[in-house]
Formats: structure tokens, C-alpha cells, sequence
């Protein structure tokens, strides 16, 4: 089989670079596990949830997909409150940029779900079969066949089985923490803020969910150091919720009451990923491509940054040039660097700020939050950073 442009990888970003390629009239094919998705089940949400920033959600509406999404399942973000491990509190407010939101919390499965229905409307070949190697021009797949193309792009995730494939190299370093996910009913309602508090044992985010029947839902996402995450993840179902309830009432000071789980809880290990993002015939986009510290929600946005990048490239290249043209390749390289150190320098640094125990770093930092909440015109600075 023939293919100009082979996507591995069926998550999000390879669902929306195989569906952004084909809108501008780009023949690719698409290799990975394919889904089956009901409509969501009205108060049943999955654990993985995203912050969708305004610049992604406009791509996603170029797309054809964010209309799609059902309504009552996307919350905006109106506000952020971060709290340090001392005194420090800063307040970002959608208005100060006169802006309507700051994010949308949005769940994994709705963007997979409507971005395969996209990709089914407009005839996007699928190959449902699992990636086994690489050679240049062509991959081979678990049942033998063999797929050549002229670009091939990982979307495949972290451990991105095409990269490690085509011997692209990768530096991981490991955070010595776990993310920690799950929602839970709150007494008071969050009002459209997302909540985040800094402390010794990680980083802890609170984000708006859609209300339901029992009460204000929010979607906890916990960095814990790994001893303590593994403690709690080898509970049982009560005990793990009865402890998960204290624990979250006391790191937050019961800002939004009593917090009662609603689902199950999953970890996934925090690390620092950083690769070369184009090799010949090979490019990155996503997670196989990088990994930043979820503290400021933007791993999935830095990815979908990725992929309009990409496509703007690739597409808008002489019908003369291969879509594996390095010039092209270096080009999105280029203009990926800038978007990507920054993030990457941003969440690193903060994570490390905030991990250092020593008593002058901690009044330094809360000093500083205090500091940038007095000043509006650095607050407008970082709505506007985030927003891209």
C-alpha cells in the first residue's frame, strides 16, 4: 500500500493531524487501534480530562469538531486562584485580558470521539493494525503488510515505538511523581475557577467539571511524590476515598467544602521528555515529540500546537516538493522551538521552584506570587501566554 503521508498513532494528536491534512485535500492514511465510542452516558465522565486553551479550541473549530462536542459536557474556565505553600496567592481572571474564558476542561474520549467521526466523514483510509518497524520509505505492521510513504509522522505517545524505530533519540528525566486523577462531588460550587495549590508533597489542580445530580463536580489532577502516590493507589475502593476526602479538605483548606469521590483513580508517572522533533522522513508531533510537567495544563495544546504547524507547512508547499522535503521539515522545526522551550522552561522551572524546601526560596517564591498579583499589566502577560 502507498500512502504520501502515513500517521502512527490513533490518540488525539494523530486523530487531528491525519483529519487536518485531509481538509487541505492532502491524501494520508491513518495506522493504529480504532475506537468504538457511544454517545456519553449523561453524569458518567472519564478520568482523563484536558484545559483546551483558546488558540487550541479555534483549531479544533477550524477542524469541524468543536461543534460537535456535546454542549453540556464542556465547562469553561473563568478564572484561575493559585495558591503557594505560604501566604502567596494570584488570581487570573478571564476579563483582565477581556476574554469570555481562559480554558475549556474538556474529556479525552470527546475529543477522540468527534475527531474519529471527522475522520470517518471524510473517508480517511484507517489501517487497524499495530506499527512493528520501520525502515525508510515503508513501516510493517503485525499482520504483514507493508506501507510506504513519503512522510511519516509519530503521534504514537510517549514511548513512541515509530521514533525509538527510526532511532530518533530521546532524553527522559523522571520528576519522581505521579499524576494522579479522579473527579469528585464538592459542597460548594467551583464557579468556572480552576484551583491549584503548590505544597511539599506536589502540585494539586482542582478543575471545573459540569455539575451534576449530586452536587458540583470537580476533576482532581494530583502530582504526588511516588512513594506517597503508590501508598495511595494500592488502597482499596472506601478507604482510598475515605483518605482522598481528608486529604484534598485539608491541602485546600476546605475551600470548596467536603469533596466526595465519584470514579475510579489513575496515575500515570511524571518525566521530562525532550527529542529532536524531524529526522529524515520522520517527524514528531505530541507526546512522542515532548512532555512538559502537567502543572499548567498545556501538554495537549503544546501538541496541537504541533500539528497546525505541521500541516500549515506541509500543505502549503509546491505540488513540485515531497511532504518530506527537509526545508520543510526545518521549517516546522523552527517555528515549534520557540512555543515549546518556553513551556517546557516555565513548567520545569516552577516545579523545581517549588520543590525546593529551603525556608528564604519558599519566602522568596510566595513573595513573588504576591508581588505579580498587585501588578495587572504581568497578569495580562500571562493570560495571554496561556491563551496561545
Amino acid at each position: 500500500m502507498d500512502s504520501p503521508i502515513l500517521v502512527c498513532g490513533t490518540g488525539i494528536a494523530g486523530l487531528a493531524t491525519a483529519l487536518a491534512f485531509a481538509r487541505r485535500g492532502e491524501r494520508v492514511t491513518l495506522l493504529g487501534p480504532r475506537r468504538h465510542f457511544d454517545r456519553p452516558a449523561p453524569e458518567v465522565f472519564h478520568s482523563r480530562v484536558y484545559a483546551i486553551s483558546p488558540s487550541s479550541q479555534r483549531f479544533l473549530a477550524a477542524l469541524g469538531v468543536w461543534d460537535l462536542m456535546e454542549a453540556n459536557r464542556l465547562t469553561p474556565v473563568e478564572a484561575m486562584e493559585i495558591h503557594g505553600d505560604g501566604n502567596g496567592l494570584l488570581n487570573l481572571n478571564a476579563w483582565q485580558t477581556a476574554q469570555t474564558e481562559l480554558a475549556w476542561i474538556v474529556e479525552s474520549v470527546e475529543i477522540e470521539r468527534v475527531l474519529t467521526q471527522a475522520l470517518q466523514v471524510f473517508g480517511v483510509p484507517w489501517i487497524v493494525e499495530k506499527f512493528v518497524s520501520y525502515s525508510p520509505g515503508h513501516v510493517t505492521t503485525d499482520q504483514g503488510k507493508v506501507i510506504h510513504a513519503e512522510l511519516f509522522i509519530a503521534a504514537d505517545g510517549a514511548q513512541s515505538p515509530l521514533r525509538a524505530a527510526a532511532g530518533i533519540p530521546v532524553t527522559i528525566r523522571p520528576y519522581g511523581a505521579v499524576g494522579l486523577v479522579a473527579h469528585f462531588n464538592s459542597t460548594y460550587p467551583h464557579q468556572g475557577t480552576a484551583l491549584q495549590w503548590f505544597g511539599v508533597e506536589g502540585v494539586l489542580a482542582l478543575l471545573p467539571m459540569p455539575t451534576t445530580s449530586e452536587g458540583p463536580q470537580v476533576s482532581m489532577v494530583w502530582s504526588a511524590k511516588e512513594a506517597l502516590a503508590q501508598e495511595v493507589l494500592s488502597m482499596t475502593g472506601p478507604a482510598q476515598a475515605q483518605y482522598l476526602s481528608q486529604r484534598l479538605a485539608e491541602m485546600t483548606g476546605a475551600r470548596l467544602g467536603a469533596l466526595t469521590m465519584r470514579s475510579s483513580l489513575h496515575g500515570f508517572p511524571l518525566t521530562l521528555n525532550q527529542s529532536p522533533l524531524v529526522s529524515d522522513g520522520v517527524v514528531l508531533v505530541g507526546d512522542a515529540a515532548h512532555r512538559v510537567h502537567p502543572l499548567a495544563g498545556q501538554g495537549l495544546n503544546l501538541g496541537l500546537g504541533d500539528v497546525e504547524a505541521l500541516v500549515d507547512n506541509i500543505a502549503g508547499r509546491g505540488a513540485f516538493r515531497s511532504p518530506a522535503d527537509p526545508a520543510l521539515l526545518r521549517r516546522y522545526r523552527r517555528a515549534r522551538a520557540e512555543p515549546v522551550l518556553a513551556m517546557r522552561l516555565v513548567t520545569d522551572g516552577l516545579a523545581r521552584l517549588f520543590d525546593a524546601p529551603q525556608a528564604p526560596v519558599a519566602w522568596l517564591r510566595n513573595a513573588g506570587m504576591n508581588v505579580v498579583e498587585k501588578l495587572p499589566f504581568i497578569k495580562r502577560h500571562l493570560i495571554a501566554g496561556a491563551s496561545r
